[in-house]
């Protein structure tokens, strides 16, 4: 399937996948995963947020396949997932349930991996703290960019005093119906102000632009109902294994007191990073800090068992 919305070339272009396979959730929606790296390598998981894809990830997966195994997925309705066509298929449970589906798709019994959430990423792992598939392949996680309620009440991305007025129309720009359009000057500098720092450069502008405007229309709005009425400040409490946080200081999206109450709340915090300037776009925005925050929890915790990738099965 042809792959849309991504740089053409450059470090933001996604590589070639090692391998390609679909996991079926468990309510039957298809997901397209890939893993890149060697054989028997510490895996690391690496979740989008709301409107991205697996492109998103570009600069880490090129970054830590040489030494480890990456797997990625598109999110439900993202990318070459499938799309839910009623809305029951758009919750936090539905995300759970993926996440639980792709690491028994890509993993062995009992091995582990560093769990790795930007925005609506690292909702889902929240959201799966309790599953049993999930803490059973979790070594440690890593929270970028991501918050566990009131995320339009605290959203900055209407500039108004906070209040009725500015969650009112906040909640009219994140869940617009509209089509996205193709990708324009004006298209870049509208995404640039909402989910990107100031000094975010061109190349990097573009690339998160290209990803979003790929989302389709239906997931978009769907999902930023799910986020709207967002509660798992209660999941936080299940998140038990070493967890670092990481957030940008002028992330509009989620600003970043999300970051400091889940560094307060996580059972075992090993730290949290503020990255200065940085906005909601992370991953991309400020790659080498990612990538190092991820290879830090892989080098201390993940050990991957030989032969690991028996358990892919292309097209399975």
């Amino acid at each position: 399937m042809r792959r849309r919305g991504h740089a053409p070339a450059g470090p933001f272009a996604p590589p070639v996948a090692a391998r390609e396979l679909t996991a079926v959730s468990a309510d039957g929606t298809r997901l397209h995963v890939e893993a890149h790296g060697p054989d028997g390598a510490p895996a690391v998981v690496l979740i989008h947020g709301w409107t991205c894809s697996t492109a998103f990830w570009a600069a880490q997966v090129r970054a830590l396949s040489a030494t480890r195994r990456v797997i990625v997925y598109d999110q439900r309705g993202h990318g070459r997932s499938q799309v839910p066509v009623e809305a029951a298929g758009y919750s936090t449970r539905a995300l759970a349930d993926d996440l639980e589906a792709v690491l028994a798709a890509t993993l062995a019994p009992g091995e582990q991996a560093v769990l790795v959430g930007h925005s609506m990423g690292g909702m889902t792992l929240m959201a799966a703290a309790a599953r049993p598939g999930v803490r059973g392949h979790a070594a440690a996680a890593l929270l970028c960019s991501t918050g566990s309620s009131r995320l339009v009440a605290e959203s900055t991305v209407v500039p108004l005093r906070a209040g009725a007025v500015r969650t009112f129309l906040t909640r009219r720009v994140l869940a617009a119906r509209a089509p996205m359009g193709p990708v324009t000057p004006l298209a870049r500098g509208l995404l640039k102000y909402a989910t990107m720092g100031p000094g975010s450069a061109p190349e990097r502008v573009d690339a998160c632009a290209r990803i979003v405007h790929a989302c389709p229309r239906v997931p978009r709005y769907r999902w930023a109902h799910v986020l709207d009425g967002l509660q798992l400040d209660a999941g936080l409490a299940d998140l038990t294994v070493p967890t670092a946080v990481l957030a940008g200081t002028a992330d509009r999206l989620t600003p970043v007191v999300h970051a400091r109450r889940l560094a307060a709340a996580l059972p075992h915090c090993t730290g949290l990073t503020e990255l200065a300037g940085v906005g909601h776009m992370t991953p991309v925005e400020a790659p080498e800090a990612v990538t190092r925050a991820v290879a830090d929890l892989a080098d201390t915790y993940a050990h991957g068992p030989s032969g690991a990738y028996g358990r892919l099965k292309e097209g399975a």
